[in-house]
């Protein structure tokens, strides 16, 4: 059985274990406001970059971005902009702004990348799959009626079809329309 490649070079920090904060991250700690410096959670919530950030929305409490490994297009994190790592420190204002943002981007990917259907779900802890298990989030993947393709079953494989980019400018496109 000959294998076939797909490229996918964004992916070599992921693997790596090496992709480290922007060189404008190494700031002192205070910038932060007592975030967790390396938590890119909080370096996005801290930063007015959103295009390099991949930040789709921003609340008073709250930020929605691009998971930059995404396990399907339109994979978005929502997340609490303070560094918190349990449902309990939470405020009732953050989980209002977070479970609102959430419907909001259901309907945006709904619209704009007609996405069929949604896993949302929320990892807490590393034993549960939690990546980033100091700094709580959910995640939102858009799916599809007959996404998964032969793809996932002969070849391990999931096929991402539009880049970080183009998705960002086309989320960024419609909140800034006013659609969502």
């Amino acid at each position: 059985m000959s294998h076939d490649q797909l490229w996918a070079p964004w992916r070599l920090g992921y693997i790596q274990g090496s992709n480290p904060p922007p060189a404008d991250f190494q700031r002192p700690m205070q910038w932060l406001a007592g975030a967790d410096q390396e938590c890119f959670l909080c370096r996005s919530a801290a930063d007015a970059d959103d295009r390099a950030n991949l930040v789709v929305a921003r609340g008073s409490h709250s930020i929605v971005l691009l998971n930059r490994y995404p396990y399907n297009n339109g994979h978005l994190l929502v997340a609490p902009r303070a560094h918190q790592a349990s449902l309990a420190e939470v405020s009732s204002e953050t989980h209002l702004e977070m479970v609102q943002s959430i419907a909001r981007m259901v309907d945006l990917l709904k619209e704009q990348i007609k996405a069929d259907g949604f896993n949302i779900g929320l990892n807490l802890g590393r034993v549960a799959g939690a990546g980033v298990p100091g700094h709580l989030h959910w995640h939102i993947v858009p799916r599809w009626h007959g996404d998964t393709n032969f793809m996932p079953v002969v070849a391990d494989l999931n096929v991402i079809p539009q880049s970080l980019e183009a998705l960002l400018s086309l989320l960024h496109d419609a909140l800034a329309a006013g659609q969502r």
